[in-house]
Formats: structure tokens, C-alpha cells, sequence
């Protein structure tokens, strides 16, 4: 009788235990072992989602503070001066215009390959309308700053240098073609942030952005188009059935004229 008595009580002690860990788990008593199994793998799979999320703005975010801190360091405000020393007054040459161009490049080399039939992540609307997400969240937040923090050029010619906005809008449109060409080949991304890079490069090497300047625009360029990618899934679900489209017109805004493109999909 003692030994009946205490495997009832270790049975209870164990059905008791069990419940409470499917309840933790939110999960009840009826519910099949398929929907259990299917719960911890979403719980997984979003804490999965978060890390990735840390990781991804973690570079952009540590771009960003350098540019703040040379604002305020002298230390950095030092080097800023040593660099434009090496580029610039000890190796005194013409000015290249061609950052004026390559910024966009990326962006544009976008549309190209889906028009040569190389297509990447999203249709024709999709990445029109994420692009010119990332472009609004970046003209927003790099021309209020520069108005903010009232940074002389390099070359004195004004108070706008703090952030780059060239090596911002580059970096975005890097940024915009590695996202969509990821899945295809991780060069197209390397080639983006080649032509990102070297837009940067050549605003000191034209004496109109301190190091810290292009340090911190392109950590604004890709934040922002990481923001854009974020954003645009729960726009499209509210506003946007699954219909792609072949023509979207598009604003566009360069070197203080602004405008409206005419971008058409062959396929």
C-alpha cells in the first residue's frame, strides 16, 4: 500500500511539473505536440531575428558616434585636420566632379540589371518605393544636422559639412543594391560599396568633407536604407495588394535642382 501511495504521488508530482512548463510556454493542455514543437521554433526563430537586427545596425550606429565625436574631441578633431593635410595642403591637384555622379550609381545600377533580365529581390514598385523611403528618412535626418550643427568645410565655402550627405546618399544606394542582390551574388553588394567608398574618398580628396563627415554619412546612408527595408513590409500589407507594376514615376533630387523620372520595367 506504501509503495501504491507513492507512485501516485510521484505520477502527480510529474503531470504537475509538465503542466506547468507547457504553461510557461503558453501552451495548454489539448494542444497537439506539431503546434508545440512549431511554438519554440518560432520563439527561436525571433530571438534569432533580434540578434540579427543588433548586429546589422551595430556598424552603421558605431559610424555614427565617430562622426558625433569628432564634433567634440580634439583628439579626433586632430586627425580630422591630420588627414586633410595628407590628401589635400601636401598634395595640392584639381578637383574631381565625378562623386557628383558615382553616388547614385549604385541605385542606378539597380534598375539596369532588372532591365538586362538579372532580377533581384523585389519588383519594380517595391524597391522604387523602399529606395525613395531610405531617401526621404536620409534627407531628413543628414540636412537637418547640418543645420544643426553649423560645421565649417575643410575649404570654408560654408557651414553644411557635418554629416556628408554625398557619402550618405552613396552609401544608401550601396546599401539598396547589396540588400536586393544578396541573394544572387554577394559581389554585386562589393561593388556597391566600392562605388560608396569611393565617393567618400573623394569629397576630402575635393577638400569639401572632413573624415569625420564621411564617416559618420555613410553610417546615416546605410542605417537608413536598413530603416526603409524595415518599414516598408507593413506598408505595403496595409496600402499595396501583391500587383507589380512596369512604370512608377519617381522624385528626384541632385545638386539643388529636383525633379521627376520616368523608370520603366522591360520585363
Amino acid at each position: 500500500m506504501r509503495n501504491q501511495l507513492m507512485l501516485l504521488a510521484l505520477g502527480f508530482t510529474t503531470a504537475t511539473a509538465n503542466a506547468q512548463q507547457k504553461d510557461s510556454l503558453g501552451i495548454h493542455g489539448n494542444t497537439p505536440i506539431h503546434q508545440v514543437d512549431f511554438s519554440i521554433k518560432n520563439t527561436l526563430a525571433d530571438l534569432d531575428d533580434r540578434k540579427k537586427t543588433i548586429k546589422s545596425i551595430l556598424i552603421p550606429g558605431v559610424m555614427i558616434t565617430y562622426g558625433f565625436v569628432t564634433l567634440v574631441n580634439n583628439s579626433f578633431k586632430n586627425l580630422n585636420v591630420e588627414v586633410k593635410e595628407e590628401i589635400w595642403s601636401e598634395h595640392l591637384h584639381k578637383l574631381n566632379h565625378i562623386d557628383n555622379y558615382l553616388l547614385f550609381m549604385p541605385a542606378v545600377s539597380v534598375y539596369g540589371l532588372n532591365a538586362l533580365g538579372i532580377h533581384g529581390k523585389n519588383n519594380l514598385r517595391d524597391r522604387s518605393l523602399i529606395y525613395l523611403m531610405s531617401n526621404i528618412i536620409l534627407n531628413t535626418t543628414v540636412y537637418s544636422l547640418k543645420k544643426i550643427s553649423h560645421q565649417l568645410r575643410p575649404d570654408g565655402f560654408d557651414y553644411n559639412s557635418f554629416p556628408s550627405g554625398h557619402t550618405a546618399e552613396a552609401f544608401a544606394s550601396a546599401e539598396f543594391m547589396r540588400y536586393e542582390y544578396k541573394e544572387v551574388s554577394p559581389w554585386y553588394g562589393v561593388a556597391g560599396y566600392a562605388m560608396a567608398t569611393a565617393t567618400g574618398f573623394l569629397r576630402m580628396y575635393n577638400n569639401k568633407h572632413w573624415l569625420g563627415d564621411v564617416v559618420a554619412g555613410a553610417g546615416f546612408g546605410i542605417l537608413s536604407t536598413k530603416l526603409a527595408y524595415w518599414i516598408y513590409p507593413a506598408i505595403k500589407r496595409k496600402f499595396f495588394k501583391n500587383n507589380p507594376v512596369n512604370t512608377m514615376i519617381m522624385p528626384y533630387y541632385q545638386n539643388g535642382r529636383g525633379g521627376l523620372a520616368l523608370v520603366y520595367n522591360f520585363h
